[in-house]
């Protein structure tokens, strides 16, 4: 099998470019189902196309394994399904392959590829991936084990060093923003537009300071009034945000529309009505949910997902010492997986030839049985007849091993005798050691 990914990350591409190929998670089936159909009719895969894909704020990233790579052909269908050429996704992309995939996963599960390092929320959000695909159908054998190592390794990541230590969240630093913007976060009012995980930990941040007063924002109100409960907060209907946006200080928005919810000219009159006072701003959406010309507004404080990386990457540098002992288990990690791989490989691994091996022993078998079955059926005495079944299997057996015993030079000879010591006199040395 072959194993292949591509991505795009906050390192690699803008934040507009990410949000073309944001996929909501009730997004991920359909999307998966289509990949694979694309895949198996270009003729890139003889049989069944694994596939996953793992979509954040910070990345989207799709991860396949079938006999063959086809990494041009996924270039294509993901440039094709975000409405950009071909050759403007290459220029923000990265394609891996085999241990490269495997390394890359291992570090994304562990924190180390995340604007904040050491970060635990992409764990979650790689398990949903793979929930996702396994509901999908499109999740086999070989990413089923890539996945599982990588959670594995994250696990031994987090649990023997400290790399999640001294990090700063994205809401811990939205919640900082806030503070170098208004000096009493007491007497604020803040809006949360959402009521997914993302608002849920920003939420929690700003709940803390005891704002005086919360609002949840949602599409749908019986998902709003839950998150709302835990803080004592109020609700609100999206449709009815325009008009009641000029109430809040400070906004944060987060949801899953793939259009902007917050328009440049319901903020401008917004501020109209506070009077120029102004509003501390938050959208942590790919794609965006607040219009990106509001950030030129005078009186408007507006951060991006990808403006909040200078906070979050505060306390990086003690961290460093923790990310290269997670780099030595990752390392292994990887080492371990492209063993399991090569054990898997139909063309020259472990598997293959043992499977070449016993199907030529059942052919040996099958030759010889049927011989002294032939004698048996002339009237031979049976423990001739046995004789000769077990002088013939055992010469077929030991044929190309002798023949190889005489073959090339001396140093070839003596590896040869050396290879058949270990492999057919252990129960002799064994013997002799106890002896």
């Amino acid at each position: 099998m072959a194993v292949w990914a591509l991505g795009i990350n906050h390192h690699t591409a803008p934040l507009d470019l990410r949000g073309r190929f944001a996929f909501a998670l009730d997004q991920i089936e359909p999307t998966l189902q289509g990949l694979r159909a694309s895949l198996t009719s270009a003729g890139k895969a003889h049989n069944a196309v694994e596939t996953a894909i793992l979509s954040t704020c910070n990345r989207t990233e799709i991860y396949c394994a079938a006999d063959a790579p086809a990494m041009d052909h996924t270039m294509h269908w993901l440039a094709n399904s975000g409405g950009v050429a071909p050759e403007l996704l290459r220029q923000h992309s990265y394609v891996l392959q085999d241990g490269l995939v495997a390394r890359h996963a291992f570090r994304v599960a562990s924190g180390l590829d995340s604007m904040v390092l050491g970060e635990a929320q992409i764990l979650g959000q790689m398990k949903n991936a793979v929930r996702a695909a396994e509901t999908a159908g499109a999740l086999g054998t070989t990413l089923n084990q890539l996945f599982q190592r990588s959670f594995a390794v994250a696990k031994e990541v987090r649990s023997s060093t400290e790399i999640g230590a001294h990090s700063i969240s994205m809401a811990a630093a939205a919640v900082r923003l806030a503070g170098q913007l208004f000096e009493d976060l007491t007497k604020i009012r803040v809006l949360f537009v959402g009521a997914g995980e993302m608002i849920e930990l920003v939420s929690t941040h700003f709940a803390a300071r005891n704002p005086k007063q919360i609002t949840i924002a949602n599409r749908t109100m019986e998902r709003g009034e839950k998150l709302a409960s835990q803080f004592g907060a109020n609700t609100m209907r999206l449709a009815d945000l325009p008009e009641h946006l000029h109430e809040y200080d400070a906004i944060i928005s987060c949801t899953a529309s793939t259009l902007p919810i917050i328009g440049l000219g319901a903020v401008e009159s917004a501020l109209k009505k506070r009077k120029r006072r102004p509003i501390f701003m938050v959208d942590l959406a790919v794609p965006r949910d607040i219009e990106a010309e509001v950030k030129h507004l005078n009186d408007v404080y507006l951060y991006t997902v990808d403006d909040l990386a200078t906070v979050v990457r505060t306390g990086q540098a003690q961290r460093q010492a923790a990310v290269q002992q997670a780099e030595v288990i990752i390392d292994t990690g990887v080492q371990n997986f492209m063993q399991w791989m090569d054990q898997r490989n139909p063309v020259g691994g472990a598997v293959s030839l043992i499977q070449q091996v016993n199907a030529q022993a059942d052919e040996w078998r099958a030759l010889e049985i049927a011989r002294a079955k032939k004698l048996i059926a002339k009237g031979e005495d049976i423990d001739t007849v046995l004789e000769a079944l077990s002088r013939g299997i055992t010469q077929k057996m030991l044929h190309g091993t002798m023949a190889a015993l005489h073959k090339g030079d001396a140093d070839e000879r003596a590896q040869t005798a050396d290879t058949v010591s270990r492999l057919f006199l252990r129960s002799s040395r064994n013997n002799s050691n106890k002896l």
